[in-house]
């Protein structure tokens, strides 16, 4: 059963990324250029190799990078996950809780292009692949 949380603007600013799912206690939800449900969540990772702690140069900067995962949501029958998009590394950090706080001061509407690009090249990528196949029928 849902409930109704009221946002609470004390946590953040709901035009970017992190802020609104800070505000509104819940993931941002997205309608993608292909009509489809999406919901967003910021994930990291790390992409450096980790240093000794006796290292005197510290964390390395640009240890962890943070990325968008973005789930596609069924739209007819059960409720359900149809498929999913991923961004490249959007933003960096010395540990994974700076490089998602990083990403997260995206603007909202700059994730909306982020995963439209994303439905664009997939699109790309599946027509690519149907006219390949059908090369190689012929």
């Amino acid at each position: 059963m849902s409930r109704f949380l009221p946002p609470d603007h004390s946590k953040g600013d709901e035009r970017t990324i992190g802020g609104y799912a800070a505000v509104h206690a819940r993931p941002a939800a997205f309608e993608g250029r292909d009509g489809w449900s999406y919901s967003v969540e910021i994930l990291a990772d790390r992409v450096a190799p980790a240093r000794p702690e006796a290292d005197p140069a510290g964390p390395e900067p640009r240890a962890y990078g943070a990325f968008f995962l973005f789930v596609q949501w069924k739209r007819f029958g059960a409720q359900g996950v149809e498929g999913h998009l991923e961004s490249d590394f959007l933003a960096h950090g010395p540990d994974a809780r700076a490089a998602k706080a990083a990403l997260g001061a995206m603007p909202v509407e700059a994730v909306q292009r982020v995963l439209d690009d994303l439905i664009r090249a997939r699109e790309t990528a599946t027509r690519e692949a149907a006219a390949s196949s059908d090369e190689a029928d012929a």
